[in-house]
């Protein structure tokens, strides 16, 4: 049985959040020349990834019912379900990456 509190992508919504306690500048890394940066690029690759993997998981559900393959509505939605979360929260974490960007860009020095 699938639970939809699973998805992973929403354990990483702290190292992005802005409500976030931790420093998300502050170097977490133990390789020297690797920053925060990266560690967020490479997380923000991750959630698209997966977000992909669950889009394709919901097409494919979709196909399956369609043809007669699979008769669980109860599985559709879920695959639907978790597909439509994990959208939303990359939209979000790209929404707040792009407020940033603008708000470093707006400062004057």
């Amino acid at each position: 049985m699938s639970n939809i509190t699973n998805i992973s992508a929403i354990d990483r919504l702290e190292d992005v959040s802005r409500y976030s306690s931790v420093n998300p500048l502050a170097d977490k890394s133990d390789q020297a020349g690797e920053t925060s940066f990266d560690n967020l690029l490479n997380s923000a690759m991750k959630l698209v990834n997966q977000t992909e993997e669950y889009s394709n998981k919901a097409e494919e559900e979709e196909i399956k019912y369609a043809m007669g393959q699979s008769d669980s509505l109860h599985d559709l939605m879920i695959a639907q379900q978790k597909a439509n979360v994990s959208l939303q929260y990359t939209v979000a974490v790209k929404n707040t990456a792009v407020e940033a960007y603008r708000t470093l860009m707006n400062m004057q020095f």
